[in-house]
Parts: C-alpha cells; sequence; structure tokens
C-alpha cells in the first residue's frame, strides 16, 4: 500500500500526464512513425528522472513501455518507483503513466518485462535494494534481491511482488545482482517451446574485493511458477582487479533456427570491445560457448537490445563507441555473427542516447523505447515505430583497397574517395564528407604493450578543422588508441597514444610538431613507440615526448580509420598515400629501406592506396 504522501503524488501524475508531444525527427535520418516522449521530469510531475526502459507487446496487441521513475535524482540506488504507460493503437498514443511498483523509499528497479503467449500473462521481474538519499551507488557489498509480478488484464492492474531470490540467486552470488533490463522472451520452436527466458548477471565478492562475473539466463517451464537458472558463463577476477570479460544487461533474441542469441555489454574487461555475445542451442539450458567480445561492433558501454525482425536481426545501440550518443539500429543478416557497420546503420538520432529497447509490435514493424536528450542522455524516454521500409537496406559490399601486409584482408573503402598522383605511385583523395578506407579487424592488428611504426605520407591545404589521417584502437580521452591527426587551425600535426595499464590505470602521450604541413604538398609522417620514447617526425624533423607504459589496444572497440575520425565526427579534406604500421620500432633509416625494398616484413598493415576494387 503506498503511503499518504505518495498517495498525493500519485492523484498529482494521474491529474499532470499529458499525452507526449511527437519530436521532429534527426535531418539526417529517415522519417519515423511519431516518435514521442513518454518520460520525463518535465512532463511528469514528482519525479526528477527516468532511466531503464523496457517494452512488451501484449497478446491483446497492448505495448507496455516501462521505466525507472527516480524521484530525487537520477542516482542508481534511491527511491525508485517501476512506471508504466499503455498503448492500445500500436504506439500512436499512450495512455497516463501509472506506477506498477512504489519503492517507498527503496530502488525497485531493472525492468524486465516477459509475456506468456499461453496464458496471455504479463509477468515482469525486478531487482530491489534499499534506498540512499545522498545520490551515490549502492554500497559493496549490494544487497539486491529479484522479485517477480504479474498482470492478467494487459497491464491494467498488477499483483504483489513475491521474492525470486532463493530460486534465481545463488548464495555466492552476494554481491550485485541485476534481472534484464529490457524484455525476456518465450522460446516459440523446438523441445523447449513455451519456456520463458529472461536475463540475469551477478557477482561475487570475498575477502573484500569481487572475485567473479556471472551472466545466467534464469528460465521458467511452467508459466512462471517456478523459475532456475539456467544457462551460466563465469569470468574469475584476479587478484589485481583485472578481469577479461564482464557480461552484463543480456539481451536476448531467438534466432530463426530456434536457437538464442544472447547479447550483453562488456565493461573493463582485456578482451577488446564493448559488446559481447553467445549463443543458446537448448532453449536457455546452457551456452554453446563462453560470450565473445565482438570488437569491431562499435558502441559505448552501455545497454542495448536485439530482436528478430523478417530475416535479420536488429540491435539498438548508441554507435558512438566514446560516448552514449547517436543511437542506432544494426543489422545482422547470420543470425548475430556478424553486424553490419555503423555506416550502413539506420540513424534513431544523434542527440545523446543510452539505454533501450526493442519489440516486435507487427510482422513488419518494431517499436523502439530509449534514453534521449539534447544535453544528457537521461533526460527523457522516447517512443519511435520503424516498419521495415524505414529500416537501412542491405547493400553490396564495399570497394576494396589491397593491403600487402602477410596474410591480410583487403581494407573497405567507404564513400568516393577519387584516384590521385602519390608519392608511391597512385594515392586516394579525400572529400572530407563520407570518404574514408577502414580496415576489417584482424587479432594481429591490435598493437599491445609492443613497440610500434606508423609511417603514412599525407598532403592537405589550410583550413578549419581537424584532418583526421590514421587512428587504431579506440577514441576519446580514456580508450587505448594510436592517432595521427593534421591540425592545421592551430598549425600542427599531433600524434596520440593512450594506454591501459592494470585494472585502472589511463595514460595518454602526445607529440606535437611546430608546423601544421598544409600547404598542399605531400609530407612523410612517422610515429613511433621505442626506447621509451613516443616520437613524431615529419619529414625527417622529430619531436618526442616520454613513453607511458601500458596497451594502446586493451578493451576498446578496436578499428582502424584512415581518413576518418572513429566515431565519424570528423572526416579528412586531403590526400593520403603508402600507410604502414609495424609491429616494432624503426629507424627512420629503416621505414626508407622498407620503402625502397617493398619489404613486408613485420607489417600489420600496408596500404599502398594505389588501387581501388569494386
Amino acid at each position: 500500500m503506498p503511503s499518504r504522501h505518495r498517495r498525493v503524488r500519485l492523484r498529482s501524475l494521474a491529474a499532470a500526464t499529458l499525452l507526449a508531444a511527437p519530436l521532429p525527427a534527426p535531418a539526417h535520418a529517415r522519417p519515423v512513425s511519431g516518435e514521442q516522449v513518454l518520460f520525463a521530469a518535465s512532463h511528469q510531475p514528482g519525479y526528477a528522472c527516468f532511466r531503464i526502459p523496457a517494452l512488451v507487446r501484449t497478446d491483446a496487441g497492448t505495448l507496455l513501455a516501462f521505466a525507472e521513475g527516480r524521484v530525487h535524482d537520477c542516482g542508481d540506488a534511491g527511491d525508485i518507483d517501476i512506471v508504466v504507460r499503455r498503448s492500445t493503437d500500436g504506439g500512436r498514443t499512450w495512455g497516463p503513466l501509472t506506477v506498477v511498483d512504489d519503492g517507498g523509499g527503496d530502488t525497485h528497479g531493472n525492468p524486465a518485462p516477459v509475456v506468456d503467449h499461453a496464458t496471455g500473462r504479463v509477468l515482469l521481474a525486478e531487482t530491489y535494494n534499499p534506498g540512499r538519499t545522498d545520490a551515490r551507488a549502492c554500497a559493496a557489498p549490494c544487497v539486491r534481491t529479484p522479485h517477480l509480478r504479474h498482470s492478467d488484464d494487459d497491464g491494467r492492474t498488477w499483483s504483489a511482488a513475491r521474492p525470486l531470490a532463493a530460486e534465481i540467486r545463488p548464495p555466492h552470488w552476494n554481491a550485485w545482482y541485476a534481472t534484464g533490463p529490457g524484455h525476456g522472451l518465450q522460446v516459440t520452436r523446438g523441445p523447449h517451446a513455451g519456456r520463458l527466458v529472461v536475463g540475469v548477471n551477478a557477482e561475487t565478492r570475498s575477502g573484500g574485493r569481487i572475485t567473479g562475473h556471472h551472466a545466467a539466463l534464469a528460465v521458467s517451464d511452467d508459466h512462471g511458477a517456478h523459475w532456475r537458472i539456467g544457462a551460466t558463463d563465469t569470468w574469475p577476477v584476479a587478484a589485481d582487479d583485472t578481469f577479461r570479460q564482464k557480461p552484463s544487461e543480456l539481451t536476448i533474441a531467438e534466432r530463426a533456427d530456434g536457437s538464442l542469441l544472447v547479447s550483453g555489454r562488456e565493461q573493463d574487461g582485456t578482451d577488446l570491445g564493448h559488446r559481447t555475445q553467445t549463443v543458446s542451442h537448448d532453449g536457455g539450458d546452457t551456452f554453446a560457448s563462453p560470450f565473445r567480445a565482438v570488437p569491431d561492433l562499435y558502441a559505448p558501454q552501455v545497454q542495448g537490445s536485439v530482436v528478430r525482425l523478417g530475416g535479420r536481426l536488429l540491435l539498438s545501440s548508441p554507435g558512438d563507441p566514446d560516448r552514449r550518443r547517436t543511437l542506432l539500429l544494426r543489422s545482422s543478416y547470420d543470425g548475430g555473427r556478424t553486424w553490419e557497420s555503423t555506416d550502413r546503420a539506420t540513424p534513431v538520432t544523434r542527440d545523446w542516447a543510452g539505454y533501450s529497447d526493442l519489440a516486435r509490435i507487427a510482422p513488419a514493424t518494431v517499436g523502439l523505447l530509449h534514453e534521449a536528450g539534447t544535453a544528457d542522455s537521461r533526460e527523457e524516454i522516447r517512443f519511435a515505430r520503424f516498419t521495415a521500409a524505414d529500416l537501412a537496406r542491405r547493400r553490396e559490399p564495399d570497394p576494396v583497397t589491397p593491403d600487402l601486409a602477410p596474410h591480410r584482408r583487403p581494407a573497405s573503402v567507404l564513400g568516393h574517395p577519387r584516384a590521385t598522383a602519390g608519392v608511391y605511385g597512385g594515392a586516394l583523395e579525400f572529400d572530407g564528407v563520407d570518404d574514408a578506407v577502414r580496415l576489417p579487424y584482424d587479432r594481429r592488428l591490435p598493437l599491445g604493450t609492443a613497440g610500434f611504426t606508423v609511417a603514412l605520407s599525407f598532403r592537405y591545404t589550410t583550413g578549419p578543422g581537424e584532418r583526421p589521417l590514421l587512428s587504431m584502437g579506440g577514441v576519446g580521452p580514456a580508450q587505448p588508441q594510436v592517432r595521427l591527426t593534421g591540425e592545421p587551425g592551430t598549425g600542427r600535426v599531433r600524434g596520440v597514444m593512450t594506454v591501459r595499464a592494470g585494472a585502472t590505470t589511463v595514460r595518454t602521450a602526445t607529440v606535437v610538431t611546430a608546423g601544421g604541413y598544409d600547404d598542399g604538398r605531400w609530407h612523410r609522417a612517422v610515429l613511433r613507440r621505442g626506447g621509451g620514447r613516443l616520437t613524431l617526425s615529419v619529414d625527417g624533423r622529430s619531436v618526442t615526448t616520454a613513453d607511458v607504459p601500458g596497451s594502446v589496444s586493451r578493451n576498446s572497440p578496436f578499428g582502424v580509420h584512415l581518413g576518418q575520425r572513429m566515431d565519424g565526427r570528423a572526416f579528412l579534406t586531403g590526400a593520403l598515400d603508402e600507410v604502414r604500421v609495424w609491429n616494432r620500432t624503426l629507424t627512420d633509416a629503416e621505414v626508407a629501406a622498407a620503402a625502397a625494398s617493398g619489404s613486408a616484413q613485420d607489417t600489420v598493415l600496408w596500404l599502398p592506396l594505389d588501387r581501388v576494387r569494386g
């Protein structure tokens, strides 16, 4: 029973809640069918923040949009309710906000709804912990317990919550624990048809520290009456607090063959990438293999959602690997084995954007519920409809240019860079709009902790903005990377190396030339790490700084880009020729000798950029 002050607040919410006004679609995106703000503090008095969207379609065709209503602030461990809005016309209009679960000062969150199509019942898994009033995180070890409630009238009213810890929280999962967030599913094919599946993740704490991360599926074979933990993947945490992976915030989709693709957020592990995934072939009883990070699926550390629509799987997630912004719908046409790159995705918004959930609302239509804002991704929660016609069409393979490094596939050519005369034969001229060259991920590309040498020829003229020449690894101030950029506006060329060492240490070394070399002539740049120094030379003139120990590729959503920033927010206006990277430190004389002899020894990439095929 809600407290008296809560009842007053709930009445005021019901009176003040209005149908959300549509937001304009981003100018560069395909139009969406009436994007709306469903939850925002400015619309719903009594709440300071709304987060953690979850979306399902009931058997009656009603859409239920859930969120956490955070009473005092946007903190994760305060006074938090679970709230819902209903739509009976496919998301075109929405009813008022109602409270499903009143936190009463505690945290009642992580909504993970799932519909039982045999009974029509909507089940809602959720997680509780004691609330705080100081906007800080739940104190370690955080006591978090799973609960379950249900609705038999299409989400209008809800049962009391019953605890599930005895069923799906093993005793050694004694630290963090979370259901979802985002929708679960009911298996439709095979011997486990009818089974309900919800993703969970947890931690084990021992001796005053976290010793293990667990990603698992909670399953029920009796319409939610009883639950158990099925497939489980555990990753140990070493004594120095490093670990390979931490799969969390799992989202599940049933593939065309009846197997389950399980995709999750990966945070701070030594494996490359911020998304991770695995498959279950037995309805969620076991995982076919441990989770595998996907280093070329660019995303920040954030929850996402997957759903099957016809012959493709869709993934909703921000596409900027550095920050929670630029929400995209990306497609996989092979059951999640590979995902299309950000330039082939359907853009939703270039605003700040965070958590999201997808639900199929018609045979060829999906609904998307997502966090977004113009200044912060936590400003509001929006809803959009996408038909199959709104989604980016599947494209033919990109043109390619040869990579002469041993046993390497060719690099993809994006946009339409034109051929031009170079220093070593032909070269490529980039238009500053969408031209770039990108290498497909290969395990030999990450340079790790070793010495390296990057050499390339560049040509550009003066003008505003940066001239991205080459980037390897991540992007932003905290991700391991190697980057070489021209900055004609400030009269310099910059070499950047960001490393990660141990569990948390991030350091950056920067070398900057005294000139911008923006005279429209060809120049040769060499960036090297070795002998305790990071050195940048242009046409033989060198600047140097102290090395910073650590890996230049650990944990990054890994890519190699020429003529483009990894986040797509800057492109080169100019030309590139003869780009090489070696996995050892070379002198200037050795770089010149390699160019003269055509030797590929120790190269991890070698792009002459003199031919484009396709």
